[in-house]
């Protein structure tokens, strides 16, 4: 039976870890710059469907 890779384990974790300070990080910065905008995904136009 193979022994579990304690390194592999600890080393995804703190890239978990990483990343998501990282975008949290990118959130804080976007709220200061945008200051009421909405989020990108909220911007996003609908396309404009013409009739027929």
């Amino acid at each position: 039976m193979a022994k579990p890779n304690y390194a592999f384990a600890k080393r995804q974790k703190e890239l978990a870890k990483l990343q998501k300070k990282e975008e949290k990080q990118k959130r804080k910065a976007e709220a200061n710059s945008g200051g009421d905008a909405p989020p990108q995904e909220a911007q996003t136009q609908p396309e404009n469907k013409t009739p027929g």
